[in-house]
């Protein structure tokens, strides 16, 4: 789901992050559960939705929650000079990103796509090693890239060689990864000059009559429907985890330190997988479990501070 920004016309913020009390760890352990949830959802609303239709309905609810926020908390949302260029490339990022992650989940399964979009971490840490000061890769953050790139392998290697259609959707999950890599680099970088919940509001409605002029061209001959289970869907992939979920985190964010929480996020993959489990039947087999943890290790170690 994504978390960062970059250099503008606007004052840079600085802000005084305090420690994380119980209270928030526990929050952010909640977040980091139901981010594991957003790959099962769109499995769900996928099979009454054809995936840029569910992408635009999804950030329709998004775009309303936080939008309505934002005006709330009285965030201006008119852009500064020299933004606008700025937030297209966001948008761009956000786009690619989000038509292979739904395009990749049609063809494989919840919880390999859990897995595979998860190794977003990893790609976040090559990206900002080039761009960002003081972001350099270490010793341990090398090693939770390898443990966790060799969590995909575990979990690619019973289809290799056999012609499972999972690989399609595998390789394309996997690229959604490098991409929201990317995204959370650029929001890093931009979000010292333009609120977070601006930038959101911003991307998202740049975002939607692409979804929508997609979905127009390519999707007419598809399956289009609400039922109970992907109107369900559909709510907790805009509502809690674009809507919820992103403004809990910039809360957050805005107060706490990241780099003592983030390292939290080991959370997601497993909780994908157990999502996938429960609500979506998906077995468990000893690969799949094996690569969940490798992923959910290599996020640690990435994360973790001295």
């Amino acid at each position: 789901m994504n978390k960062k920004e970059s250099i503008g016309t606007s004052p840079i913020r600085h802000v005084i992050s305090e420690d994380p009390h119980g209270k928030i760890i526990a929050l952010s352990l909640l977040l980091a559960f139901l981010w594991g949830g957003n790959s099962p959802a769109i499995k769900v609303g996928l099979e009454d939705l054809p995936p840029m239709a569910l992408a635009f309905f999804r950030f329709v609810i998004g775009f309303v929650v936080v939008g309505g926020w934002a005006l709330y908390r009285r965030i201006p949302l008119g852009l500064n000079r020299g933004e606008f260029s700025r937030l297209l490339f966001l948008t761009i990022i956000f786009i690619s990103q989000i038509i292979v992650l739904n395009t990749g989940t049609m063809f494989t399964t919840a919880s390999r796509s859990t897995i595979f979009v998860n190794v977003y971490p990893f790609f976040t840490a090559l990206f900002a090693h080039f761009w960002i000061p003081g972001e350099r890769l270490s010793v341990t953050k090398t090693l939770g890239i390898i443990i966790a790139f060799s969590g995909v392998f575990v979990t690619v290697a019973p289809d290799l060689g056999n012609g499972e259609t999972n690989i399609l959707g595998d390789i394309l999950v996997l690229a959604s990864g490098c991409f929201l890599g990317l995204r959370v680099v650029v929001t890093k970088l931009l979000v010292q000059s333009i609120h977070p919940y601006r930038l959101l509001v911003w991307y998202l409605s740049l975002s939607l009559p692409v979804y929508a002029v997609l979905s127009f061209l390519f999707e007419r001959g598809g399956t289009f429907q609400l039922t109970l289970a992907s109107s369900a869907a559909l709510l907790y992939q805009g509502g809690v985890i674009a809507g919820f979920c992103f403004l809990a985190w910039t809360a957050i964010l805005e107060r706490y330190s990241a780099s003592k929480l983030v390292v939290l996020f080991f959370v997601t993959p497993l909780s994908g997988v157990l999502f996938s489990h429960l609500f979506l039947g998906d077995e468990l087999t000893f690969s799949l479990l094996a690569g969940a943890v490798l992923v959910a290790a290599g996020i640690y170690l990435v994360n973790m501070r001295r």
